[in-house]
C-alpha cells in the first residue's frame, strides 16, 4: 500500500514537471515565432531583390507568391509577380533543375515578360565542393553570367554550355552542373516568353503560397 502511494506521488510529480516543461516550451515558441517569421521574411525579400531589383516593382513581391503546378512545366515551383503601379514588369521564379550531378538544384531567377533574365541565384544544391559548387556566388561569379541576358526563340541555341554549342562556360572537370543550371534557366525563360507573357492571367489559377 505504501509503495503504491509513493509510486502515485512520483507519477504526479513527473506529470506536473512535464506540464510545466510543455508550458515553458509553448511560451518560448509563441514569444519568438513572430520574430523568427519576420527574420525569415526579410531574408526572402533580400533574395528576391537579388534577382528582381527594387527599381522594377513597388508592390509587396513576397506577398504575391503563387505555387506553380502544371504538367507541361514540372520544373517550376513558385512564382512572384513584380508590378510597378498597375504595370506587370517581371516575374521571380523558383524552379528545380533535376539533373544536377548530385541531384536537384533549386534556383531563383528574375525574368521579364520579354524574356530578359534579370538575375539568377542558387538556393539549394548538393553538388561536389570545389567543382559543382561554383554555381554559388560565394564561390564563383559564374551565376552572374545570366544577368540582363535576353532569351528569345531566335537565340535559344545559345542558351547552352559551350561544350553543347552554346555561349555559357562550363566548369573545368564539371560540365553536368552548369549544363543543368543553364538548361533550367532556358526552360524557365522560354515558358515565361511563350506561355506566361501571352496569358498572364494564368497566374490567377495558381494556389497562393503558405
Amino acid at each position: 500500500m505504501k509503495t503504491s502511494v509513493i509510486t502515485t506521488r512520483y507519477a504526479l510529480i513527473l506529470g506536473i514537471i512535464a506540464l510545466l516543461c510543455t508550458a515553458v516550451s509553448t511560451g518560448v515558441y509563441l514569444l519568438t515565432k513572430s520574430r523568427i517569421d519576420a527574420v525569415t521574411a526579410e531574408q526572402q525579400r533580400q533574395l528576391l531583390l537579388e534577382v528582381v531589383p527594387q527599381t522594377h516593382f513597388d508592390n509587396d513581391l513576397l506577398a504575391s507568391c503563387k505555387m506553380v503546378k502544371i504538367p507541361e512545366a514540372p520544373f517550376l515551383n513558385k512564382i512572384y509577380i513584380a508590378k510597378k503601379g498597375s504595370d506587370l514588369t517581371a516575374y521571380a521564379i523558383q524552379a528545380t533543375a533535376p539533373d544536377g550531378y548530385s541531384g536537384n538544384i533549386v534556383l531563383l531567377m528574375g525574368i521579364q515578360p520579354d524574356g530578359t533574365v534579370l538575375g539568377v541565384r542558387t538556393l539549394a544544391h548538393k553538388e561536389t565542393p570545389g567543382l559543382g559548387d561554383k554555381i554559388e556566388t560565394r564561390i564563383s561569379d559564374w551565376i552572374y553570367s545570366f544577368t540582363n541576358r535576353k532569351f528569345s526563340l531566335e537565340n535559344e541555341d545559345e542558351w547552352r554550355v559551350k561544350k553543347d554549342g552554346g555561349q555559357f562556360d562550363q566548369f573545368t572537370g564539371a560540365t553536368i552542373t552548369p549544363r543543368a543550371v543553364v538548361n533550367n534557366v532556358r526552360q524557365s525563360a522560354k515558358w515565361v516568353l511563350t506561355e506566361l507573357a501571352q496569358k498572364p492571367e494564368m497566374v490567377e489559377q495558381f494556389e497562393v503560397c503558405r
